[in-house]
């Protein structure tokens, strides 16, 4: 075959007989991103679960807060209280919930993570420390574990590990499209 045979006479030193004229590779090529493509929707669905649970996990957070904020508030009550945080941290935990179900971004999910961190750090650390009064923040060193406390810490774990786990995940789906 000539170069004026070939389909495309300018990829006509790049071919060869019996081969595309992408050197072959674009059966190679569509069965890679068939493959790509079968696994995208179980990542889809994978990351449509875990953003429900997170929202889920971030507003369980956000309703206890937000009730025993009262209580909290009671040591300072003219003041920064820790009623005043707690409600913070619910407004927090419920805007970074709707954020992760309405948006499912890997930016959703570093602020979802972000936000369970936080709640999860400050519930460990006035648990085991007790950390002196800061300025206008209160000390909230309560040396028990009780149910509400108890709940509110696995919802914020399971928040930032299943947040961890959907970042990942986004991150690995949106490398596998751009690869395409």
């Amino acid at each position: 075959m000539t170069d004026r045979d070939h389909p495309h006479p300018r990829e006509a030193r790049a071919w060869i007989p019996g081969m595309d004229s992408d050197g072959g590779h674009r059966h190679r090529q569509a069965d890679v991103q068939g493959r790509r493509r079968a696994e995208t929707p179980d990542r889809g669905v994978a990351l449509l679960v875990l953003r429900i649970l997170i929202a889920a996990a971030l507003i369980v957070s956000a309703v206890i807060h937000f009730q025993l904020a009262a209580g909290f508030q009671q040591a300072a009550p003219d003041g920064i209280g820790g009623g005043i945080l707690f409600r913070i941290q619910g407004a927090a935990a419920v805007l970074a919930a709707l954020y992760v179900l309405v948006r499912g971004t890997h930016r959703s999910y570093l602020l979802a993570a972000l936000v369970a961190l936080a709640s999860l750090a400050a519930v460990l650390a006035y648990r085991y420390i007790q950390i002196p009064t800061i300025g206008p923040i209160p000390s909230l060193y309560e040396p028990v574990w009780y149910t509400t406390k108890t709940i509110t810490a696995v919802a914020e774990a399971l928040a930032l590990i299943l947040a961890l786990t959907a970042h990942a995940l986004h991150r690995k789906s949106h490398r596998a499209v751009r690869t395409r």
